[in-house]
């Protein structure tokens, strides 16, 4: 159970922190934008007012909108869609409509009814600049346009200056024109769909009239065609001598034809059985009596019975009489004419079998002879049918063509006096009231949030360009470094009156943030008694000799403390503090030249000491790297409760790094608004670098109303009474 509330609690962190930062984000730009208020709402209020003057030089144009009710799915009195190539439907057909009315040729006839080339609006020869733009376009500057050509021109610009908008899930279309003069726009707008109702009706009076005449033509031939037709039918069945097509008795002859053809196939197979008859009698030789035929025939399967009887009768004779005998003898004899007679019978069958074969073969000849001539008269009698047919169908076609012709003859005629119109006028255009533009309320509002956003986004960006420290926060976020404090900017006082500000004014907003920084300095090393504390800053101007005398003076009220100016290139203790410039100071301590004593200087009111930097010496930092210096520095610690060395700016020179090394901390000052907040982590880097150690950073000059504005900071100085308590007089 603590493992998941272990890892519950780890992903809830970044998550708390990401929300935490996208506030701070949101923040932070809000500020950005509050900072610069006044200034983004004077940008706004300038382009409103630029907006605004331009709007009202505008000339104001009027729109005016007829509305067409589009009859594509009109009942017509006839049918003519082939003439008419047929009428779609659905929105092609609505949007066809709608090129049509914004089309160049409709635009010339709107332009010859209104005369627009004569209108001031539309007459290049008025309006100058319209001509020079026309003469461009014709590639003739030099050579007045013609009547044609200005028509022309006129026409092209009334078309694109058409709004032609089809209405969604319907059959009606909006026609609008803008122009300065209401009066006009609607004449252009109602003349508009005039124009394509008319230019309608013409194109459908012109198509029935050619369709008319085309076909008028055409009958003449066709009724010519039709005539030859029939003619011919008839001469025909005259020389056929054809009188219906019932009477050419095709039926009977393909009955009998029928008839014919069993007969036939009758024939065939008996001459084809009487055939294979005759051949087996050819091809038996002697043997005629096992043919199938004799075999078959009764009379001479009795012969052949008697031939056998007789045959037993002479075996029987024989064994018992012998040869010789006479009714062996008689026995034989009727033997040998039982046989005569069977043998005759066999060559009567044999000779009937063969006139069978040729009688068979006679039928089959005549049969086919009759049949030729029966197909012979189908023949014919179809090629009359053919023929018949053939010439029945030329009338028919010729008739059909005739006919279809005359009717749309007709139709085309009726449908050209019907007036069938493709659209018709709903809503006619009416001169309008207000114009359509420019709509001076919305283009000054638009003017005024742009200007807004503008500003807004110059306002982001100037933020996002600086790169000075600007707040607390700022300063530990682009630093890394603690705050010891954050000094007030003072205005409208003199150096010398800067050096002792805490002394002049110690209710000040400036010496409470002084009290803060000394309070920092001395929690950064609480067991060191005695302390050695170097105030520099990255570059010079950031006052980091104020912050220097001024906190001296504030340790001056608790602990013996000496002042010592360093910066030996430019001195500005003894001005800002107002000392006595001409006496000896660290120059002449350093060197041996003079005593402490008679080096240091007392502020009135104060405790405080302070060591100027004195005579400027040719090389400053070899006076620093001097055994001497660290000798003295060492004495001097030991006798002071803090010595407070103002030190030159890190940027520019090594004094501060060096000083640094021998001292007990560091205070870093920086200006806001104005340092780099780059240069000031290198020069920090720097010090760090050299093993110092850096007690904060003090924000210096920083405005503390306008960063209670801009950042919400700094705000428990405003309230309660506070601000007012700490700038009173002592």
């Amino acid at each position: 159970m603590s493992e998941v509330l272990h890892s519950e609690k780890h992903h809830s962190i970044p998550s708390a922190a990401h929300q935490t930062d996208d506030q701070l984000e949101l923040l932070v730009y809000w500020r950005s934008v509050v900072k610069r208020k006044w200034s983004i709402l004077g940008l706004a209020a300038a382009m409103t007012l630029l907006a605004a003057v331009v709007v009202f030089m505008m000339t104001p144009i009027y729109r005016s909108t007829v509305t067409i009710l589009i009859e594509q799915n009109k009942t017509k009195v006839v049918s003519i869609e082939d003439v008419y190539s047929g009428i779609g439907q659905g929105k092609e057909y609505i949007q066809t409509q709608s090129e049509i009315i914004k089309s160049l040729s409709l635009a010339k006839v709107v332009v010859d009814k209104l005369k627009l080339t004569k209108h001031p609006e539309f007459d290049p020869r008025v309006n100058t600049s319209w001509l020079h733009s026309l003469l461009a376009t014709l590639g003739a500057s030099g050579k007045e346009p013609t009547e044609a050509e200005i028509r022309d021109a006129v026409a092209a610009r009334l078309a694109n200056s058409l709004t032609v908008e089809p209405v969604k899930m319907s059959q009606l279309i909006k026609v609008s024109f803008d122009s300065p003069d209401s009066q006009l726009a609607a004449k252009v707008a109602n003349a508009v769909a005039e124009a394509f109702v008319e230019s309608d009706m013409e194109a459908k009076f012109q198509m029935t009239q050619r369709a008319s005449n085309w076909l008028n033509e055409h009958l003449a031939g066709l009724k010519v065609d039709l005539q030859k037709s029939e003619q011919a039918l008839q001469e025909y069945r005259d020389r056929e001598h054809i009188v219906d097509a019932g009477n050419l008795e095709l039926s009977g002859a393909s009955n009998q034809l029928q008839g014919l053809l069993a007969s036939l196939v009758n024939a065939r197979m008996n001459r084809a059985q009487a055939e294979s008859a005759y051949k087996q009698v050819k091809n038996a030789g002697d043997s005629l009596e096992s043919l199938p035929v004799v075999q078959k025939d009764p009379l001479a399967a009795k012969l052949k019975e008697v031939v056998a009887e007789k045959e037993r009768k002479v075996s029987e004779l024989a064994n018992r009489y012998g040869k010789e005998h006479v009714k062996m003898i008689q026995a034989q004899a009727d033997l040998d004419q039982a046989r005569d007679g069977l043998r005759r019978h066999v060559d009567v069958v044999v000779a009937g079998l063969q006139r069978e074969y040729e009688v068979a073969r006679a039928n089959e000849g005549a049969l086919a002879g009759a049949v030729a001539e029966a197909k012979g008269t189908i023949q014919g009698a179809n090629k009359k049918g053919f023929e018949l047919s053939s010439l029945e169908r030329d009338v028919a076609t010729n008739k059909q063509i005739y006919d279809t012709f005359l009717s749309r003859f007709k139709e085309t005629s009726a449908t050209g006096d019907s007036g069938a119109l493709v659209g018709r006028v709903i809503d006619p255009a009416t001169p309008a009231v207000s114009p359509i533009k420019p709509k001076k309320g919305m283009v000054i509002a638009v003017a005024f949030v742009l200007g807004l956003l503008l500003g807004v986004a110059v306002a982001l960006l100037l933020d996002r360009l600086d790169n000075t420290v600007r707040s607390t926060e700022d300063a530990e976020l682009k630093l890394g470094q603690p705050i010891l404090s954050t000094l007030p900017l003072l205005e409208g006082n003199d150096d010398q009156h800067m050096g002792r500000y805490y002394l002049d004014e110690p209710r000040s907003v400036f010496a409470e943030s002084v009290r803060t920084a000394r309070t920092g300095v001395l929690l950064s090393a609480i067991d060191c008694p005695n302390k050695i504390l170097v105030i520099t800053s990255s570059v010079p101007g950031e006052g980091k000799t104020t912050v220097s005398s001024n906190l001296a003076l504030s340790h001056a009220q608790t602990k013996r403390v000496l002042l010592i100016d360093a910066d030996m290139r430019r001195p500005s203790v003894a001005k800002v503090m107002n000392l006595d410039m001409a006496k000896q100071g660290l120059s002449a301590l350093v060197t041996g030249t003079a005593t402490l004593e008679e080096c240091t200087q007392t502020i009135e009111g104060s405790t405080l000491h302070v060591v100027t930097a004195g005579s400027i010496p040719p090389n400053p930092l070899e006076l620093l790297l001097s055994n001497k210096f660290e000798e003295l520095l060492k004495s001097l610690s030991e006798k002071y409760d803090m010595v407070i060395i103002d030190s030159p700016p890190v940027q520019l020179v090594s004094d501060a790094v060096v000083l640094s090394t021998m001292a007990t901390g560091v205070v870093f000052v920086v200006k806001a608004d104005s340092t780099p907040h780059q240069v000031a982590r290198r020069c920090i880097k720097t010090l760090l670098e050299a093993e110092a150690t850096l007690f904060g950073v003090t924000l210096n000059q920083l405005d503390f109303r306008k960063a209670e504005s801009y950042y919400g900071a700094y705000t428990g100085y405003g309230k309660y009474g506070y601000d007012g308590y700490y700038t009173k007089e002592t």
